[in-house]
């Protein structure tokens, strides 16, 4: 006699539908027609973003804070004008850029905020104008287990978080009683990009990436992206990443597009490279409390820039030189 199939009963589901359809089948056979060859993947970022970047795209930028922002791709992005982005909402300045341009239809948001310097004037008006249309709430544990549920291949992650605020009444989340303990849990659902971005301090043409100081969820988002563009702040030989195998968190073959870019991070910092740049940091918390003030920063310091080398070039050596850490390097 066959056994009655039981079901687990969800006690608790959060308000908002999920952003980002599950459909780990569909990524898992994107994943098996990727390259497994060691080819040369470098280009600029303008290449690699009108190569693996589509309107209505759903984004995602790995750092922390303003550490490793990946802010030269995040300029080419602005720049490309392409538009109507579905994005995982965790950062600072990259996510406020988009959010100024009106490029944002909906966010998974965590975290957009200016740290020390209080609460973000773009994100608000984006929000409260209406032209974000769609916010959906995560901590910063969910959205990272949630890629690492599309990176096991699996459409969700049982876990606390969140449990207990409001935070999963506006999220996509399920509870559930487990069925061992009886204890509640949230189902975290699985997500896959589009398109994710990372900087990392040094990759190989390939695509193999290390990361020094805190790595953020780069190994949980660099698993769970169909694209993936990588800029680095050196590009070394593959026989120097084989010395220390155990410092590559990014394998080459996730990696789609690699990016020489040296500084990319400015005004962010990079661990072991440069400091933030506080000076610039604090001018552009002044200029982005109001519409004009963003709409001013962005020409000067984004739109009227054809490309990073510019940027480079107006920020100026000796800026430069005085944020570099003892035992890092310039680039002329």
């Amino acid at each position: 006699m066959a056994q009655k199939k039981k079901s687990v009963p969800i006690v608790y589901e959060g308000e908002s539908p999920l952003i980002q359809p599950i459909d780990l089948d569909g990524f898992r056979e994107w994943n098996r027609k990727k390259t497994k060859k060691l080819v040369d993947k470098r280009m600029t970022e303008d290449e690699a973003v009108d190569r693996f970047v589509n309107d209505g795209d759903y984004i995602g930028f790995e750092l922390y804070g303003t550490v490793r922002c990946p802010l030269s791709l995040t300029r080419a992005l602005v720049r490309s004008g392409k538009t109507n982005f579905r994005i995982a909402g965790q950062g600072v300045t990259e996510l406020e850029m988009l959010l100024s341009m009106g490029r944002v239809k909906e966010i998974d948001f965590t975290y957009i905020g200016l740290e020390v310097y209080g609460v973000s004037s773009v994100v608000r008006r984006a929000v409260e104008s209406g032209a974000v249309e769609n916010v959906v709430e995560w901590s910063n544990a969910a959205i990272t287990w949630r890629f690492k549920a599309a990176a096991m291949g699996i459409p969700f992650l049982p876990a606390r978080s969140m449990l207990g605020t409001d935070t999963i009444r506006r999220s996509s989340a399920k509870v559930i009683e487990c069925p061992f303990t009886g204890e509640k849990l949230a189902l975290i659902p699985a997500l896959v990009l589009d398109t994710g971005f990372i900087h990392v301090n040094r990759a190989d043409k390939h695509g193999n990436c290390q990361i020094d100081g805190i790595s953020g969820f780069a190994i949980e988002m660099s698993r769970a992206c169909r694209n993936l563009i990588i800029s680095a702040e050196e590009i070394i030989d593959t026989d120097e990443i084989r010395k220390s195998p155990d410092r590559t968190l990014i394998p080459y073959y996730l990696v789609d597009a690699v990016i020489h870019a040296p500084y990319a991070s400015w005004p962010g910092e990079m661990a072991s490279y440069y400091e933030r740049d506080e000076k610039h940091y604090k001018m552009y918390v002044e200029q982005q409390k109001t519409p004009e003030g963003m709409a001013e920063y962005m020409k000067e310091w984004v739109l009227d820039l054809p490309d990073h080398q510019a940027l480079i070039e107006k920020v100026g050596a000796e800026r430069l030189k005085s944020l570099t850490m003892k035992g890092g390097f310039y680039y002329e």
